[in-house]
């Protein structure tokens, strides 16, 4: 009886134990994050420098396409376009002199998808401008658009996309025209579904031997485990199967493919270099823009799983001391979890040392 009593005391002793980390370790997280910035959500275009000043003369028109399907399959599960993959390559389009619309299968007002901890200033600035909310719902139908109308054209992702987009015969067309014409064709994260069944006028897939990034089948199963039976293919199978030559980058960083006139990236964080590359495509040198908080967490990470812990460090206290540009913590605390996620115990603890680091250096130039 005395040796049962020792084994339970000893297991809820640990028990305890782990529960005490397990709640330090969430509050040590939380401390690395900034306080919500309220004010955010009322962010203004005319407040945003960057897209009222300088802006050049017209140089023409680009097509943003967004999905129109607000499910995923039979899953039942909500989707729709990613906001900030348009809103960003909107404004970066605006900025350089393009006027843009914006096109959906189905016409009228698409599915989005808002995700409050990735939104920036510019996102909610895109929400409360009443000019780019009139063209986000109402949405040129595809079968009505002018391809001739516009200088190049990209597909906004977000998980929709997967299901009406590479059967559609618009968007087939519309990809080979402007291939075939030397127009300029983007695409990031789902979008390069747009790609997949399109095929050029000598039989060929128009993505045979041409080097495409996209969401990789990694980040899609990481956070959806039975993705294979919810969406009709996975994104980089299908268009490694189509003759790609399939480019990934990191998981979840800033990762893009520029082949030609065909310019796709990998996910979310990409859409600023894919937008600006689009512009330089077209024949511009994309106007100076201030760097984000998030784009320079990201610069972090790269700089982490390329080159490691201090390499990442140096360029941080470059970043923050030396140019005094912004950092997103909580950039860095997610991809910390993320390590979690995939069993990478060394890269959550690290990564969240980056975070804390951050939060030091913060810390020391109040002080000063």
């Amino acid at each position: 009886m005395k040796k049962k009593y020792k084994i339970l005391k000893w297991t809820l002793g640990i028990l305890t134990s782990l529960i005490v980390l397990l709640v330090s370790l969430f509050f040590w997280i939380r401390s690395l994050v900034p306080p919500r910035d309220m004010d955010i959500e009322s962010s203004q275009k005319n407040e945003l420098v960057y897209l009222t000043e300088n802006i050049p003369e017209t140089r023409g028109k680009i097509l943003a396409v967004v999905t129109s399907t607000d499910t995923m399959g039979m899953s039942g599960e909500p989707t729709g376009y990613e906001l900030t993959e348009l809103a960003r390559a909107y404004y970066v389009f605006k900025a350089n002199g393009f006027d843009v619309d914006i096109a959906s299968p189905l016409g009228g007002t698409p599915p989005v998808v808002i995700d409050d901890e990735d939104m920036g200033k510019y996102d909610y600035a895109f929400l409360n401008d009443v000019s780019a909310q009139n063209k986000a719902n109402n949405t040129i139908k595809l079968d009505d658009v002018k391809p001739e109308d516009y200088s190049a054209i990209y597909f906004v992702g977000g998980k929709g996309a997967m299901f009406d987009f590479p059967e559609n015969a618009t968007i087939q067309s519309i990809i080979k025209n402007y291939y075939e014409n030397n127009k300029v064709i983007g695409a990031v994260c789902h979008g390069p579904a747009a790609l997949v069944n399109v095929k050029l006028d000598n039989g060929r897939p128009l993505i045979e031997n041409k080097t495409i990034s996209s969401f990789t089948n990694e980040e899609e199963l990481l956070l959806i485990s039975d993705a294979e039976t919810i969406f009709p293919f996975l994104l980089e199978s299908k268009l490694i199967e189509g003759g790609a030559q399939f480019n990934g980058g990191h998981m979840y960083l800033e990762h893009m493919s520029h082949d030609e006139n065909l310019i796709t990236g990998q996910n979310p964080w990409s859409v600023w270099i894919l937008a600006e590359t689009m512009i330089k495509q077209l024949g511009y040198t994309p106007k100076y823009r201030p760097i984000t908080g998030e784009e320079n967490a990201i610069k972090v990470l790269i700089a982490y799983e390329n080159e490691g812990v201090d390499q990442a460090e140096t360029l941080m206290e470059d970043l923050m001391q030396n140019k005094k540009q912004p950092m997103d913590r909580l950039i860095l605390a997610k991809h910390g979890i993320v390590g979690a996620m995939q069993g990478n115990i060394v890269g959550f603890v690290n990564i969240l040392g980056l975070a804390s680091h951050a939060k030091q250096l913060i810390e020391e130039e109040q002080k000063n």
